[in-house]
């Protein structure tokens, strides 16, 4: 109560905040006339004087009134709009860095211009991230006409761009696109082999539209890249009928260490024989180009000789599956990482199936916290408050809106069950279109809309049914939701990023009605009768109440809600919302109040009766609540586990920069070598210990094996003062001369290109390995939880020793691999293509891949009259050719077909002939 009073006193920490801000927003205003009249090249020339001024030691903050109000004039110019004192409180809050709630209809696509101009004139790049493409490219074509004004360049990020459009879009001042594309394009970046090859830039400020969307709703599951799904059965297969030809003699066998290697001889005969098979490239099985042969003969060896039928793994119905070694098990739908269990199933005969490994995997958490400067804006993030400070340290402001609120909210109406339910919303509806007032219906699900829709076509109302799937078609529907009578249902994630304006959208009426009609004086006489129609419905569709938005059921989160109600009463028109529920409805059946309550509405109401009560609706918002924390929870355990790889993430990355940057990195592999050496002499000659207690023989196997050397221990250990560290120097110094040997024929520039590409690939190929194991202790590390340990902490301790042991895999390949391989006086070979990637975002409420490689919306035009185009940036109906045997390698394997068919391009038009 006391806070209650404090608050009407003193008004919340919000309207304090505001009022501090209103002071800057008047310092904006004071420069509105001397802005205005400038001439449109003085406005232009703004641009440099404020870069001039950030040069000279002067802060973004201290230009930001200048800036702020030539943006608003270059808007008043170029869209013919001016931003509200509350759009500048919005763009203030942006550039700060926070969160601003701003009221559907309080044009957030325009305020976002403000603190991307700012923050632009720094020359760093400013990402703003939306929803979806559609809605990159119709903000970014419709924005960018004022930073073209300004002198400033934008780009667009969306599928099907080549890699150099997308590096000449991350180089612009602006960059639109979307969530997935701008986080997988980071991912790929760092799985290639020099800095020429990557398209981001160092990162910097980033707007997320649809705050809420992206860093709430879409952040349950990271974004994976996976693959290569090529099928290499032939590989398998060819290097399986190689090794079932050897012989004894060929191998040798540790049975305690579980490994087996070729001998010398053994070598030159599966050379002789996979040369034979068209299997080798080149006369040597160690070159180079030969290092992926190496690694399958190694596991077909490992297949054939190691792993025992029956006792290792069973094969049942054309399966192989393994067996556990210490309960006897079969382990179902488990299988061994790195080629081993494709080499098991080629041994078999079996179907060999093809892995799909994750290469590199990122949340939305830990990709957007890499921005120095983050900001988003949404109509619905209070509710989420907490939740946004916790992760991503963002406050949360909200901006008033620029004329009062005069929607009606109405008390929840409560039915016994869902048929009661859907017959009053059916009554509701009827009721409402036949006297011309819209009605926007929000349901939970497609089912739902579904539903709903039979009983209007039963009753005879005409209605349309948005999806989420078709992004463009669906802004249509929404911009005319608003006409008189129409009857619009939409589940949850419709009609984002459009608004609902009463008698209709004018612009969308001309580009829809209008797009074939020539520019002249009938086209002209066309519009105005158009916006004089628009205008008078406008005012039909007032007097009959406004947009209604009529709920079937609440959300599980509040914000989802707050967001449907939004959709009416923007800019000070009037509205009304109204939810209707059931005990039905699956917030009450799970979350809701217990069975004696259920039991009295069902023996209590009659047929068709409803409760209106705020106990029910309080009773709701509790059972959201729940739901809330609970989701909240799930989000927070996906960031716990990511953060453990985030750090490892770093580090790898962070090295694979250094050693594409640096001129050479011979003292890395110096070094590397000098590592690996100590730890073979310390396995097998432990300090500390005496001569005859060291394992001679297996520390020769070693060298051997990893070096390719045979020194004369049996000489060294002769002489009195030997210890372990005169051994490493010796064995060090002949692996430096071995390879100074090896290196002197090869040009210096050569030679350092190799060396950094055997580095870069090992560490990728080790890196690749470590994720596939953590994905593996990821999937069972809760089992730890019921010896009373907390998973997370285990998760920990044992990521970091992995992460450990792969550092020293990595030096113990490259050592090796620069050891056995033989390079000839040629240029060194080209470095790797990246392969052809599968990426997958699943989204978390409908199940549906939302990856960046498949464009959810339609490939065709967008038929709305929108401002001209300003950006160089191509579309993709721009790039294609009229001729469909032109389209491979323009068109995204996974894309719709252009030619319209709704099939994959790679079932269609792009299906090997």
């Amino acid at each position: 109560m006391f806070g209650g009073i404090a608050k009407a006193v003193f008004g919340s920490s919000n309207d304090r905040y505001i009022k501090k801000l209103d002071k800057i927003v008047a310092q904006i205003n004071a420069f509105e006339d001397e802005i205005h009249a400038l001439s449109d090249e003085q406005l232009k020339a703004q641009t440099p004087k404020l870069k001039q001024r950030l040069a000279s030691g002067e802060t973004l903050d201290d230009i930001l009134p200048e800036a702020f109000a030539t943006v608003r004039e270059a808007a008043q110019r170029t869209l013919g709009q001016r931003h509200y004192d509350v759009q500048m409180l919005g763009g203030i809050v942006l550039h700060r860095g926070e969160i601003a709630e701003m009221m559907t209809g309080e044009g957030k696509t325009l305020v976002a211009t403000l603190p991307v101009y700012l923050n632009a004139l720094e020359e760093k790049g400013v990402h703003v991230v939306t929803v979806n493409d559609y809605l990159a490219r119709r903000d970014a074509d419709w924005m960018g006409q004022i930073y073209t004004f300004l002198g400033m360049n934008y780009g667009v990020i969306v599928p099907n761009l080549t890699e150099e459009e997308r590096r000449a879009a991350y180089g612009a001042d602006i960059t639109y696109g979307t969530n997935n594309e701008f986080g997988f394009d980071y991912l790929r970046d760092n799985m290639k082999y020099s800095r020429a090859q990557m398209v981001h830039r160092p990162f910097n400020f980033a707007i997320v539209d649809e705050v809420d969307s992206i860093l709430i709703d879409e952040a349950r599951t990271p974004l994976i890249i996976s693959g290569p799904t090529e099928d290499k059965s032939t590989l398998y297969m060819g290097v399986d009928a190689v090794v079932k030809q050897l012989v004894d003699d060929d191998y040798e066998l540790d049975e305690k260490q579980r490994s087996v290697t070729l001998t010398e001889d053994g070598t030159e005969k599966a050379e002789r024989m996979l040369e034979d098979s068209g299997l080798l490239e080149g006369a040597n099985l160690y070159d180079y180009e030969n290092t992926l042969v190496v690694h399958h003969l190694n596991q077909a060896l490992r297949a054939n000789v190691l792993q025992k039928r029956d006792k290792d793994y069973l094969v049942k119905d054309g399966e192989v599956i393994i067996i556990d070694e210490f309960t006897g098990r079969m382990m179902e739908g488990r299988r061994w990482s790195d080629g081993l269990h494709q080499a098991v199933e080629a041994k078999e005969g079996v179907e060999i199936k093809p892995e799909n490994q994750t290469l590199a995997s990122i949340t939305f958490q830990n990709y957007f916290r890499m921005y120095p400067k983050l900001s988003g804006m949404t109509g619905t993030a209070l509710t989420e408050a907490p939740e946004f400070f916790d992760i991503y340290k963002m406050n949360v402001t909200v901006i008033p809106t620029n004329k009062p609120i005069q929607r009606i909210d109405e008390v929840d109406e409560f039915y016994k069950d869902e048929q009661d339910k859907f017959a009053a919303i059916t009554k509701a509806i009827r009721e409402a279109s036949e006297k011309g007032q819209p009605v926007l219906v929000g349901t939970v699900s497609i089912e739902k809309s579904e539903l709903l829709s039979s009983f209007l076509t039963k009753e005879k109302v005409e209605h349309a049914i948005l999806n989420a799937r078709q992004h463009e078609r669906e802004a249509h529907i929404v911009a005319q939701a608003g006409r008189t009578g129409a009857v619009t249902i939409a589940t949850n994630m419709a009609g984002r990023g459009t608004d609902i304006q009463l008698g209709g959208n004018v612009e969308f009426r001309i580009g829809d009605e209008l797009a074939d009609m020539p520019e002249g004086p009938e086209r002209e006489a066309a519009i105005a009768r158009i916006t004089k129609e628009v205008a008078e419905e406008k005012e039909k569709v007032k007097a009959a109440g406004g947009l209604f938005v009529l709920a079937t059921e609440r959300h599980e989160s509040r914000r989802i809600d707050n967001q449907l109600r939004g959709r009416s009463g923007r800019q000070g028109d009037p509205g009304l919302s109204r939810f209707y529920l059931s005990l039905d409805d699956d917030l009450l059946r799970i979350f809701g109040p217990q069975t004696m309550f259920a039991k009295m509405v069902r023996s209590n109401l009659e047929e068709g009766e409803a409760i209106v009560s705020p106990w029910v609706a309080k009773a709701i918002e509790t059972a959201q609540k729940k739901v809330e924390a609970r989701n909240y929870d799930i989000r927070k355990q996906v960031v716990e586990y990511d953060d453990v790889m985030n750090d490892q993430r770093k580090v790898i990355y962070e090295q694979r920069g250094d050693v594409m940057d640096a001129d050479e990195i011979s003292d890395v592999i110096e070094d590397m070598r000098a590592e690996t050496v100590n730890g073979i002499v310390a396995d097998h000659c432990p300090h500390g210990t005496y001569p005859e207690q060291w394992d001679v023989e297996a520390l020769k196997a070693r060298v051997d094996e990893v070096l390719g050397l045979n020194p004369p221990l049996d000489d060294w250990l002769k002489e009195e003062e030997v210890d372990p560290v005169i051994l490493e120097e010796r064995i060090q110094a002949l692996a430096d001369e071995q390879l100074a040997q090896k290196s002197k024929d090869i040009p210096p520039e050569d030679w350092k290109s190799i060396e950094k590409s055997v580095l870069l690939q090992n560490l990728d190929i080790q890196w690749k390995e470590h994720l596939a194991t953590l994905d593996a202790l990821r999937a069972v590390i809760n089992l730890r939880s019921y010896a009373q340990k907390k998973p997370i902490d285990e998760y920990k301790r044992e990521a970091f020793s992995m992460f450990q042991q792969m550092l020293v895999n990595i030096r113990e390949e490259v050592t090796r691999t620069l050891a056995f391989a033989r390079f000839q006086q040629a240029p060194p070979p080209p470095l790797p293509d990246l392969p052809d990637f599968i990426t997958t975002h699943i989204d978390p409420f409908t199940g549906e891949d939302d990856s960046a490689d498949i464009d959810a919306g339609d490939l065709g035009l967008v038929t709305t009259k929108l401002p001209p185009r300003q950006s160089g940036m191509p579309r993709l109906d721009e790039m294609l050719s009229d001729n469909p045997d032109e389209w491979q390698g323009q068109v995204s394997r996974n894309s719709p077909c252009p030619c319209g068919s709704g099939r994959k391009f790679k079932h269609c038009h792009g299906a090997p002939q």
